[in-house]
Protein backbone atom coordinates (compact mmCIF):
# COMPACT_ATOMS: atom_id res chain seq x y z
CA UNK A 1 0.00 0.00 0.00
CA UNK A 2 1.52 3.37 -1.72
CA UNK A 3 2.02 5.85 1.59
CA UNK A 4 -0.87 8.07 2.74
CA UNK A 5 -3.11 5.26 0.06
CA UNK A 6 -6.62 4.52 2.04
CA UNK A 7 -7.51 0.38 2.56
CA UNK A 8 -9.89 -0.78 0.20
CA UNK A 9 -13.49 -0.06 1.69
CA UNK A 10 -12.46 3.41 3.44
CA UNK A 11 -13.78 6.45 2.59
CA UNK A 12 -13.16 10.16 3.29
CA UNK A 13 -16.20 12.00 3.30
CA UNK A 14 -16.74 15.13 0.92
CA UNK A 15 -15.47 18.25 1.52
CA UNK A 16 -18.53 20.24 1.30
CA UNK A 17 -19.78 17.67 4.39
CA UNK A 18 -16.79 19.37 6.74
CA UNK A 19 -18.54 22.69 8.55
CA UNK A 20 -15.50 24.77 10.36
CA UNK A 21 -16.33 26.43 13.47
CA UNK A 22 -15.95 26.47 17.60
CA UNK A 23 -16.51 23.70 20.39
CA UNK A 24 -17.53 24.74 23.75
CA UNK A 25 -18.72 23.64 26.78
CA UNK A 26 -21.89 25.06 28.11
CA UNK A 27 -22.70 23.06 31.39
CA UNK A 28 -20.47 20.52 33.73
CA UNK A 29 -22.05 17.25 32.18
CA UNK A 30 -19.55 15.76 29.73
CA UNK A 31 -22.43 15.90 27.39
CA UNK A 32 -23.33 19.51 27.24
CA UNK A 33 -20.79 20.92 24.73
CA UNK A 34 -22.25 22.68 21.72
CA UNK A 35 -20.79 23.30 17.89
CA UNK A 36 -20.76 27.04 16.69
CA UNK A 37 -20.33 27.99 13.32
CA UNK A 38 -19.03 31.55 12.87
CA UNK A 39 -18.53 33.96 15.41
CA UNK A 40 -21.08 36.37 15.26
CA UNK A 41 -23.04 38.42 18.29
CA UNK A 42 -26.71 36.39 17.31
CA UNK A 43 -27.44 32.37 17.07
CA UNK A 44 -29.65 30.41 15.65
CA UNK A 45 -29.54 27.66 17.91
CA UNK A 46 -30.63 24.24 16.05
CA UNK A 47 -32.65 21.78 17.95
CA UNK A 48 -33.00 18.27 16.40
CA UNK A 49 -35.29 15.24 17.34
CA UNK A 50 -35.39 12.30 18.92
CA UNK A 51 -31.64 9.94 17.97
CA UNK A 52 -30.36 13.58 16.56
CA UNK A 53 -27.04 14.83 17.35
CA UNK A 54 -24.59 17.49 15.55
CA UNK A 55 -25.21 17.85 12.11
CA UNK A 56 -28.64 15.86 12.35
CA UNK A 57 -30.12 16.85 9.10
CA UNK A 58 -29.15 17.45 5.34
CA UNK A 59 -29.75 21.18 5.53
CA UNK A 60 -27.63 21.82 8.68
CA UNK A 61 -24.43 22.64 6.86
CA UNK A 62 -25.91 24.49 3.74
CA UNK A 63 -27.91 26.78 6.35
CA UNK A 64 -24.66 27.20 8.50
CA UNK A 65 -23.14 28.67 5.47
CA UNK A 66 -26.20 30.54 4.43
CA UNK A 67 -25.95 32.23 8.11
CA UNK A 68 -23.04 33.00 7.57
CA UNK A 69 -23.72 35.66 4.50
CA UNK A 70 -26.64 37.01 7.63
CA UNK A 71 -23.78 37.44 10.47
CA UNK A 72 -25.50 35.13 12.72
CA UNK A 73 -23.82 32.06 14.00
CA UNK A 74 -25.55 28.28 13.92
CA UNK A 75 -24.97 26.63 17.22
CA UNK A 76 -25.69 23.08 17.29
CA UNK A 77 -26.30 21.64 21.13
CA UNK A 78 -25.31 18.31 22.60
CA UNK A 79 -28.11 17.25 25.18
CA UNK A 80 -28.25 15.26 27.96
CA UNK A 81 -31.15 13.67 25.44
CA UNK A 82 -29.43 13.65 22.42
CA UNK A 83 -28.66 10.63 20.43
CA UNK A 84 -29.90 7.67 22.61
CA UNK A 85 -30.15 9.42 25.47
CA UNK A 86 -33.97 10.74 25.29
CA UNK A 87 -35.77 7.87 26.56
CA UNK A 88 -34.21 8.63 30.12
CA UNK A 89 -34.80 12.21 29.42
CA UNK A 90 -37.47 14.45 29.63
CA UNK A 91 -38.81 17.97 28.03
CA UNK A 92 -38.09 19.57 31.39
CA UNK A 93 -34.70 18.36 31.34
CA UNK A 94 -34.00 19.62 28.22
CA UNK A 95 -35.68 22.84 28.87
CA UNK A 96 -32.77 23.18 31.77
CA UNK A 97 -30.43 22.92 29.46
CA UNK A 98 -31.54 25.13 27.39
CA UNK A 99 -31.34 27.41 29.64
CA UNK A 100 -28.17 26.75 30.28
CA UNK A 101 -26.94 27.48 26.84
CA UNK A 102 -28.74 31.18 26.06
CA UNK A 103 -27.57 31.71 29.94
CA UNK A 104 -23.62 31.03 28.25
CA UNK A 105 -24.26 32.55 25.21
CA UNK A 106 -25.27 35.57 27.06
CA UNK A 107 -22.42 35.88 29.64
CA UNK A 108 -19.58 34.38 27.72
CA UNK A 109 -20.63 35.15 24.10
CA UNK A 110 -22.50 38.22 24.64
CA UNK A 111 -25.14 37.26 23.05
CA UNK A 112 -27.30 40.16 21.22
CA UNK A 113 -29.94 37.60 20.44
CA UNK A 114 -30.93 34.05 19.88
CA UNK A 115 -33.46 32.16 17.45
CA UNK A 116 -34.35 28.87 18.13
CA UNK A 117 -35.00 26.09 15.62
CA UNK A 118 -36.29 23.12 15.98
CA UNK A 119 -36.79 20.11 13.93
CA UNK A 120 -39.31 17.01 14.41
CA UNK A 121 -38.78 16.90 18.14
CA UNK A 122 -36.84 19.52 18.87
CA UNK A 123 -40.16 21.29 18.05
CA UNK A 124 -41.85 20.22 21.38
CA UNK A 125 -38.31 21.64 23.19
CA UNK A 126 -38.92 25.02 22.09
CA UNK A 127 -42.35 25.07 22.94
CA UNK A 128 -42.27 23.44 26.34
CA UNK A 129 -38.87 26.35 26.65
CA UNK A 130 -40.71 29.26 26.13
CA UNK A 131 -43.64 28.28 27.82
CA UNK A 132 -41.43 28.52 30.94
CA UNK A 133 -40.68 31.70 30.79
CA UNK A 134 -37.56 31.50 32.23
CA UNK A 135 -35.37 34.49 32.54
CA UNK A 136 -32.85 33.66 29.44
CA UNK A 137 -35.93 33.63 27.28
CA UNK A 138 -36.00 37.20 27.05
CA UNK A 139 -33.06 37.00 24.83
CA UNK A 140 -35.32 34.60 22.18
CA UNK A 141 -36.22 36.70 19.42
CA UNK A 142 -38.15 34.40 16.98
CA UNK A 143 -38.95 29.99 16.84
CA UNK A 144 -39.03 28.11 13.94
CA UNK A 145 -40.32 24.92 13.72
CA UNK A 146 -39.92 22.55 11.13
CA UNK A 147 -41.41 18.79 10.90
CA UNK A 148 -43.62 19.64 14.40
CA UNK A 149 -45.15 16.57 14.06
CA UNK A 150 -47.25 13.99 16.00
CA UNK A 151 -44.87 11.03 17.97
CA UNK A 152 -48.44 10.05 19.51
CA UNK A 153 -50.23 9.21 15.83
CA UNK A 154 -47.14 8.22 14.50
CA UNK A 155 -46.85 5.70 16.90
CA UNK A 156 -50.06 4.97 17.43
CA UNK A 157 -49.98 3.32 14.08
CA UNK A 158 -47.76 0.43 15.42
CA UNK A 159 -49.78 -2.64 16.43
CA UNK A 160 -47.27 -2.68 19.80
CA UNK A 161 -48.06 0.88 20.93
CA UNK A 162 -51.46 0.11 22.97
CA UNK A 163 -50.13 -2.84 25.34
CA UNK A 164 -47.12 -1.18 26.06
CA UNK A 165 -48.90 2.47 27.00
CA UNK A 166 -50.53 0.25 29.13
CA UNK A 167 -47.45 -1.66 30.65
CA UNK A 168 -46.82 2.48 31.31
CA UNK A 169 -49.22 3.46 33.30
CA UNK A 170 -49.28 0.40 35.11
CA UNK A 171 -45.53 0.72 36.09
CA UNK A 172 -45.49 4.51 36.57
CA UNK A 173 -48.79 3.92 39.14
CA UNK A 174 -46.16 1.22 40.88
CA UNK A 175 -43.50 3.93 41.52
CA UNK A 176 -41.85 2.33 38.54
CA UNK A 177 -42.03 5.52 36.05
CA UNK A 178 -37.60 5.76 35.62
CA UNK A 179 -37.47 2.49 35.03
CA UNK A 180 -36.58 1.17 31.93
CA UNK A 181 -39.70 -0.67 29.31
CA UNK A 182 -39.01 -3.58 27.40
CA UNK A 183 -36.86 -3.56 23.92
CA UNK A 184 -39.70 -3.44 21.72
CA UNK A 185 -40.95 -0.56 23.20
CA UNK A 186 -38.35 1.38 21.17
CA UNK A 187 -35.43 0.04 18.82
CA UNK A 188 -33.51 2.60 18.78
CA UNK A 189 -32.92 3.77 22.86
CA UNK A 190 -33.85 2.38 26.05
CA UNK A 191 -36.81 4.34 27.36
CA UNK A 192 -38.11 4.73 30.56
CA UNK A 193 -42.21 4.42 31.82
CA UNK A 194 -42.36 8.32 31.70
CA UNK A 195 -40.96 9.39 28.61
CA UNK A 196 -43.25 6.55 26.56
CA UNK A 197 -46.23 7.83 28.03
CA UNK A 198 -44.82 11.03 27.31
CA UNK A 199 -44.34 10.70 23.78
CA UNK A 200 -47.44 7.95 24.00
CA UNK A 201 -50.03 8.68 25.26
CA UNK A 202 -53.13 11.63 24.86
CA UNK A 203 -52.22 14.78 25.97
CA UNK A 204 -49.20 13.58 27.34
CA UNK A 205 -46.34 16.12 27.93
CA UNK A 206 -44.87 15.78 24.17
CA UNK A 207 -48.46 16.10 22.52
CA UNK A 208 -48.18 19.24 21.44
CA UNK A 209 -48.93 18.94 17.13
CA UNK A 210 -51.64 15.75 16.76
CA UNK A 211 -54.42 16.77 14.64
CA UNK A 212 -56.97 15.06 16.95
CA UNK A 213 -56.45 17.80 19.27
CA UNK A 214 -59.44 19.99 19.91
CA UNK A 215 -59.16 23.95 19.08
CA UNK A 216 -59.02 24.56 22.41
CA UNK A 217 -56.39 21.82 23.39
CA UNK A 218 -53.85 23.23 20.41
CA UNK A 219 -54.44 26.83 21.51
CA UNK A 220 -54.26 25.87 25.54
CA UNK A 221 -50.72 23.72 24.24
CA UNK A 222 -49.47 26.52 21.97
CA UNK A 223 -51.30 29.16 22.81
CA UNK A 224 -48.47 31.16 24.17
CA UNK A 225 -46.00 30.57 21.06
CA UNK A 226 -47.54 34.04 19.97
CA UNK A 227 -45.47 36.22 22.07
CA UNK A 228 -42.90 35.46 19.77
CA UNK A 229 -42.10 35.92 16.17
CA UNK A 230 -42.79 32.11 14.90
CA UNK A 231 -42.37 30.08 11.44
CA UNK A 232 -43.82 26.98 10.98
CA UNK A 233 -41.96 24.45 7.90
CA UNK A 234 -44.52 21.90 7.70
CA UNK A 235 -43.12 19.11 4.93
CA UNK A 236 -46.63 18.04 2.65
CA UNK A 237 -45.20 14.24 2.60
CA UNK A 238 -43.58 13.68 5.92
CA UNK A 239 -43.60 9.93 6.11
CA UNK A 240 -43.89 10.42 10.09
CA UNK A 241 -47.76 11.58 9.37
CA UNK A 242 -50.26 9.15 9.09
CA UNK A 243 -52.09 9.17 5.69
CA UNK A 244 -55.33 10.08 7.33
CA UNK A 245 -54.51 13.49 8.40
CA UNK A 246 -55.13 16.49 6.37
CA UNK A 247 -51.23 18.12 6.54
CA UNK A 248 -52.69 21.32 5.13
CA UNK A 249 -55.52 21.27 7.51
CA UNK A 250 -53.12 20.33 10.31
CA UNK A 251 -50.92 23.17 9.70
CA UNK A 252 -52.73 25.38 9.54
CA UNK A 253 -54.89 24.97 12.89
CA UNK A 254 -51.43 24.99 14.65
CA UNK A 255 -50.51 28.45 12.91
CA UNK A 256 -53.79 29.55 14.09
CA UNK A 257 -53.25 28.09 17.70
CA UNK A 258 -50.18 29.99 18.00
CA UNK A 259 -51.73 33.14 17.19
CA UNK A 260 -50.93 33.50 13.41
CA UNK A 261 -47.21 31.74 13.01
CA UNK A 262 -45.75 31.89 9.45
CA UNK A 263 -46.61 28.65 7.62
CA UNK A 264 -44.55 27.39 5.24
CA UNK A 265 -45.53 24.54 3.11
CA UNK A 266 -42.68 22.07 1.17
CA UNK A 267 -44.97 20.63 -1.11
CA UNK A 268 -42.86 16.91 -1.87
CA UNK A 269 -41.00 17.14 1.06
CA UNK A 270 -39.93 14.73 3.73
CA UNK A 271 -39.39 14.62 7.39
CA UNK A 272 -35.76 15.79 7.35
CA UNK A 273 -36.45 17.88 3.76
CA UNK A 274 -33.02 15.90 2.33
CA UNK A 275 -35.14 16.12 -0.75
CA UNK A 276 -36.07 19.72 -0.50
CA UNK A 277 -32.77 21.14 1.18
CA UNK A 278 -32.32 24.35 -0.54
CA UNK A 279 -36.35 25.11 -0.13
CA UNK A 280 -35.22 24.55 3.91
CA UNK A 281 -32.42 26.89 3.62
CA UNK A 282 -34.24 29.66 2.05
CA UNK A 283 -37.52 29.23 4.03
CA UNK A 284 -35.34 29.98 7.43
CA UNK A 285 -33.06 32.53 6.32
CA UNK A 286 -35.43 34.65 5.14
CA UNK A 287 -37.21 34.40 7.74
CA UNK A 288 -33.98 35.40 9.75
CA UNK A 289 -33.96 38.43 7.86
CA UNK A 290 -37.18 39.61 8.62
CA UNK A 291 -37.51 38.40 12.73
CA UNK A 292 -33.94 39.38 14.12
CA UNK A 293 -33.50 41.06 17.30
CA UNK A 294 -35.34 44.20 17.45
CA UNK A 295 -33.51 46.31 20.44
CA UNK A 296 -31.70 43.90 22.54
CA UNK A 297 -33.23 43.69 26.52
CA UNK A 298 -31.19 42.42 28.79
CA UNK A 299 -32.34 39.63 30.73
CA UNK A 300 -30.48 40.57 33.65
CA UNK A 301 -31.19 43.86 34.20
Amino acid sequence: MQSGALPVGVSVMAPKAHLEGTLFRYGSKSVQVAFRSGDFKKQVIFLGGLTDGLLATDYVKPLADALLDEKWSLVQPLLSSSYTGYGQSSLMQDTAEIEQLIYFLINEEASQGVMLMGHSTGCQNIVHYLRRGSSCSKAVRGAILQAPVSDREYRATLPETPGLLDLAEIMIKEGKGEELMPREADPCAPINALRYRSLCAFLGEDDMFSSDLTDAQLKNRLGHMERFPCQVIFSMRDEYVPDYVDKKALVQRLCVAMGGAEKVEIQWGNHSLSNRVQDAVRAVVDFVRREGPKGWDDPWK
